[in-house]
């Protein structure tokens, strides 16, 4: 049961991070982002790049893939999202579908279908009774945990925190007290994008670097944004942890690889009877 509670623990935590700049984006740009799963593999694969073909450490690859990705997430809004801002959620939804399809070419393209690895030492998992960790656990544990300190303390105790919760609570009120809309929505894609990329980053660790990892991704990133409150960032990390706790526990009854199923039947239950989410509120419509 142990082992269980920390593997549900950092599958959770696996998905926090995309969750969290998800709901960062959809709270900002009222739009649901699809192209969230081929951002992840797009990041990841510079790591890669960073890691394996110039032989850097992961950690300075991670940092800098996610430095370079996070200018490319605003490049992507100036090309593709801006122009249609004013267009309504559902049409900038099916722009991200037409950059998710074009990520993915362009990935296939330079780096083929096969998977591949980090170049990092192989290391025995370590035991604390009847609890195995490995490696890549204990650094998706220590790196979304600070990742997810960072993003926080942006939110409660910087201007850039206050001017975000501005633009999302009322964007044509925050014009008027002078904060700048482009401004914010920048730096919402330089934040997603580098969390993006440092998830793609623990994803790839965690199994194998490949084109459709992202896509892997997609209905859970989904879900967990979803159950938390999509609307709500810190509260897609709860959701995050719910839905990760909540797969693992399941393959008591059934076996592993049925895992996604029990992420559908979450989907499906919260669009049914509280598609606000657990930690959101009910979006009222005239």
């Amino acid at each position: 049961m142990g082992q269980l509670l920390v593997n549900g623990i950092v599958a959770g935590l696996l998905l926090a991070l995309p969750a969290l700049a998800l709901s960062l984006t959809f709270s900002v740009l009222r739009f649901a982002n699809y192209a969230v799963g081929s951002y992840l593999s797009c990041g990841a694969y510079l790591v890669y790049i960073g890691n394996v073909v110039l032989g850097m450490p992961l950690w300075l690859a991670a940092g800098a893939g996610a430095a370079l990705f996070a200018l490319i997430a605003v490049g992507i809004d100036w090309l593709a999202y801006r122009p249609l801002r004013n267009r309504g959620g559902v049409t900038l939804l099916v722009a991200s579908m037409g950059v998710a399809i074009a990520l993915e070419n362009v990935i296939r393209f330079f780096a083929g279908n096969s998977p591949r690895a980090y170049n990092v030492p192989v290391a025995r998992p370590m035991r604390f009774g009847d609890i195995r960790l490995n490696h890549e656990q204990l650094t998706i544990l220590v790196t979304v945990i600070a990742a997810l300190a960072v993003v926080w303390i942006i939110f409660r105790f910087t201007r850039l925190g206050r001017m975000m919760r501005a633009v999302a609570d009322n964007p044509d009120l925050a014009a008027v007290r002078g904060i700048s809309r482009s401004r914010v929505v920048a730096y919402v894609w330089l934040i997603a994008g580098m969390l993006i990329t440092l998830s793609g980053v623990l994803v790839g660790l965690d199994a194998n670097v490949e084109p459709q990892m992202g896509w892997t991704y997609l209905l859970p990133v989904f879900t967990a944004a979803i159950l938390g409150g999509i609307s709500n960032p810190m509260a897609a990390v709860a959701g995050a942890l719910t839905l990760g706790l909540a797969e693992e526990f399941a393959t008591l009854v059934m076996p592993v690889h049925y895992r996604m199923i029990v992420t559908f039947l979450v989907m499906v239950a919260l669009l049914l009877v509280r598609p606000w989410g657990l930690f959101g509120t009910r979006w009222v419509t005239k």
